[in-house]
């Protein structure tokens, strides 16, 4: 059995960074030998200080590993080794290639995010690098033919000497290590002599990415065009010349319409023009946009700008704005002097779905400094789009929530668009943080404003900033003095004692008809995709469930030449929908609930004028399509948009003057504390997508439970009013803003290996933690098995400062058996 070079796990250092130290925590990527195979990836390691080198974080280095020489990024400093790492057994650091690639305080806020959210620090690095950022960096050996003295082959070893021979049979006397040490038998230790004789340099490329995209370009290089010239090659250098002399190929070909490129290089070898390859970057395009003004502002725009703009060092604002009064302008208008001044502004939204219409917005404002970062990108744009990052050039990010790590240099404003969004908090993957949270601290280090904006802040937001002046910034009305939407409750009740069984009441069937005479566009949001939320056999009543999950699989089914499924949306497997019951064979399959599938049928029959849009997760899975989608309902090509919560997040067009929600009680009632609040950002922001434009939005909100407060509340558009009852509700409860939550979630193959083992932390919870801290469980998952693996969670609850129990939960992981996972997730969005 082969063991693999460990990742350590090291003391975080109590001096300030770049003080020198003897140890540094190098990250490195390379191949490191596992149990049962290899495992390729960022790992770190630690190696040892020379006393002349002053190494500091964020230094690019080079380090020997394995017989090989690799490019490392210098993390941290620590203070002691491992136990099981004798100091005889820490390799060198060889040189400093690049200091302060990264800035200390980008490692500061890496390790912060560690320690809250109780990730191991590689963890936190990886999803905050791009991917295999490291990859390709390679060290050269660089001959010095002006050092090498006469007979020099006399005052060297055979290893150094052939080494010498393999660089002056090249060109430039440049070769990597890797080929030298590859093509002669030792290169390393000759590389080495030779570096102390000072006969050769050693140094490391710039990180690149796998493959560098390259283009050609044409590029003039007469003055005029010549008489010899033939017709076709003075239409290609008359093309030239109107373009600034200058072409990729590609545009070039389609400019002068021809299809092989015999006549450019004609050109070429007559000297008239040099055919050459650049780097082509990989940064996510969109269309053309028209050159767009600032607009004329609202009073209330016009102090929240000047509020924005004035703001010096590290401030938090709450920008609370209706929906449609102009925060957008307010980014826009806001972040113009911070581009002057030679910085950088990051805007964070989010869904990917978001940034089309924003970015083309900022695009049309700012031209092409604007720059897209998000896990929709490919690895290539990715990479290419943190590279850009780098330089240091003033420029607006746009991105998710890990587009808080975009590594810029010089930033002067941070903004997060709809703050209150629980897409900010990353559930699925380790670490469980909050790009707020992550905001917050990362303002804090650089000395930059952040502006958290919402027409719904989170409770936790408006706690903090609501009640003090100097934090908060309003606009309570719509530009342009436009009317809030009106919004009627249908009591669905009603509607069945009236014989009304259709998903439409009758007031949005009279509402969807009238939309088809007039020619809008309207949205109709439910919240949940597929067709069917289960599916039942009316014989024996049994229901068809996921096999590696406890729940229900859902019946999807597109139309006529589609595949019935029924697919599971906690682990995405699926099957054909059986043509009878699997248990008694009758063939009464009754479909119950109902998804976005539902009504885009329901829709067909009942409007046959009306087109319409499906918008969920099932349709824009693909690169590309959430901007498809969305340039087409705003182009008119669709009358009606269907979806799920996505349309909820900072969708703007003009035609849509109404907003039906089909089922609003899959909304109010969820085992969790924050459905109440959940349930009316959602309501108020899709209810906030009519009326942008001339005409007064229409909202008709369908329910069987009209009376409930957060139905009462989004009605009259009172957010203030319900976050005085929510407010009062949580601190009798403790919960936050008043209360901090822990949850500690355990997962694993043998349901009663997981019960014990989350039993045992509990008791565990029962002898560490003070009598200041309320422990609620073990208890099992809402859902308790989910792709074959069976969960059960803790919940710590405890008063304002969780400091105290983040020190103690590194002291639960000896209680966690071998083969149960447990996941800490500080301050969690979802009891699931």
């Amino acid at each position: 059995m082969r063991n693999s070079t460990p990742t350590l796990t090291v003391a975080e250092s109590k001096s300030s960074y770049g003080y020198k130290q003897r140890w540094w925590q190098v990250l490195v990527d390379v191949t490191v030998e596992q149990d049962g195979g290899d495992e390729k990836g960022e790992k770190l390691f630690t190696y040892s200080a020379p006393e002349d080198l002053e190494v500091r974080s964020g230094d690019i280095l080079s380090v020997p590993f394995g017989p090989q020489t690799v490019g490392g990024i210098a993390v941290r400093p620590i203070d002691t080794l491992p136990p099981e790492l004798p100091p005889e057994k820490v390799r060198s650091i060889l040189d400093i290639i690049t200091a302060g690639f990264f800035p200390p305080h980008y490692w500061e806020l890496l390790g912060r995010v560690s320690r809250y959210f109780c990730a191991d620090f590689i963890t936190v690095i990886r999803i905050a690098l791009p991917p295999g950022l490291l990859r390709k960096s390679q060290r050269r050996i660089r001959l010095k033919p002006q050092s090498l003295p006469n007979g020099f082959e006399v005052f060297c070893s055979p290893r150094a000497l052939g080494v010498i021979k393999l660089l002056q049979s090249q060109k430039e006397g440049d070769y990597t290590a890797q080929y030298l040490q590859r093509n002669f038998k030792g290169a390393y230790q000759g590389i080495q002599e030779l570096i102390k004789k000072g006969w050769v340099e050693s140094y490391l490329e710039t990180p690149k990415t796998t493959n560098i995209k390259q283009q050609k370009v044409v590029t003039m290089i007469v003055d005029g065009i010549p008489k010899e010239v033939s017709p076709t090659g003075s239409k290609i250098l008359g093309i030239l010349r109107r373009h600034g002399g200058e072409l990729t190929l590609e545009q070039l070909k389609q400019l002068a319409e021809i299809n092989n490129i015999a006549p450019i290089n004609t050109l070429a070898k007559s000297g008239y023009v040099v055919i050459s390859e650049r780097e082509q970057l990989r940064l996510l395009s969109g269309p053309d946009m028209k050159p767009d003004r600032a607009k004329v502002l609202t009073p209330a725009q016009k102090y929240a700008v000047e509020k924005i703009t004035g703001l010096e060092g590290y401030q938090q604002v709450l920008l609370h704005g209706v929906t449609g009064s102009g925060k957008t302008e307010v980014y826009l208008q806001a972040i113009a002097p911070i581009i002057t001044a030679g910085k950088s502004a990051l805007v964070l939204v989010p869904e990917i779905g978001l940034t089309p219409q924003l970015t083309d917005r900022f695009r049309a404002r700012f031209g092409d400094i604007v720059r897209v970062y998000h896990s929709g990108l490919s690895d290539g744009e990715r990479y290419d789009t943190w590279r850009q990052m780098l330089t240091g050039e003033p420029q607006v990010v746009i991105g998710t929530r890990s587009a808080i790590f975009a590594p810029l240099p010089h930033l002067g404003l941070i903004i997060l668009d709809e703050e209150h969004d629980t897409s900010f908090k990353q559930t699925q993957l380790i670490p469980n943080y909050h790009a707020r949270t992550v905001a917050q601290w990362r303002a804090g280090l650089i000395s930059c404003p952040l502006v958290l904006g919402s027409a719904t802040p989170a409770l936790e937001t408006w706690f903090q900033s609501g009640a003090t002046p100097d934090r908060y910034i309003s606009l309570p009305q719509r530009v342009n003095d436009r009317p809030l939407p009106t919004i009627a409750v249908v009591d669905m009740r009603k509607e069945l004692q009236a014989g009304n069984r259709s998903l439409f009441s009758r007031s949005l069937q009279l509402a969807l008809k009238q939309l088809s005479e007039t020619g809008k566009q309207g949205i109709l949001f439910i919240n949940r995709r597929g067709h069917s939320t289960f599916v039942s056999c009316r014989s024996c009543g049994y229901v068809v469930e996921c096999p590696h999950c406890d729940v229900s699989l859902s019946y999807h089914y597109g139309g006529e030449n589609t595949l019935e499924l029924l697919r599971c949306h906690y682990c995405n497997y699926n099957r054909l929908h059986p043509k009878s019951c699997p248990e008694c064979n009758s063939p009464y399959l009754k479909f119950f609930g109902s998804g976005t599938q539902k009504v885009i049928e329901e829709l067909s029959k009942n409007f046959p004028n009306l087109r319409a849009i499906r918008f969920d997760s099932d349709t824009t899975s693909t690169k590309g399509s959430h901007r498809s989608l969305l340039d087409g309902f705003a182009r008119g090509e669709a009358d009606i948009l269907v979806g799920t919560q996505m349309l909820t997040k900072g969708l703007d067009i003009a035609g849509v003057t109404l907003v039906g929600v089909v089922a609003a009680d899959g909304l109010l009632y969820h085992s969790d504390y924050r459905a109440a609040e959940r349930a009316f950002q959602t309501l108020t922001q899709v209810a906030g997508r009519a009326g942008r434009g001339e005409e007064r939005g229409r909202v008709i909100i369908q329910t069987y439970t009209p009376e409930h407060p957060v139905i009462r509340a989004v009605q009259i558009h009172d957010y203030e009013g319900f976050v005085e009852l929510e407010l009062d509700q949580r601190q009798e409860l403790n919960y936050p803003p008043y209360g901090c939550l822990v949850l500690l979630k355990f997962s694993g193959l043998e349901a009663q290996e997981v019960q014990q083992c989350a039993e045992v932390v509990g008791q565990a919870c029962e002898n560490l933690m003070g009598a200041g801290v309320e422990i609620l469980g073990p208890a099992p998952a809402n859902v308790m098995r989910v792709a074959r693996r069976y969960r059960w969670q803790i919940l710590l609850k405890c008063g304002g400062d969780n400091g105290e129990v983040l020190e103690k939960l590194p002291l639960l992981r000896p209680f966690v058996s071998a083969r149960v996972n447990m996941t800490i997730d500080v301050d969690p969005m979802m009891m699931d």
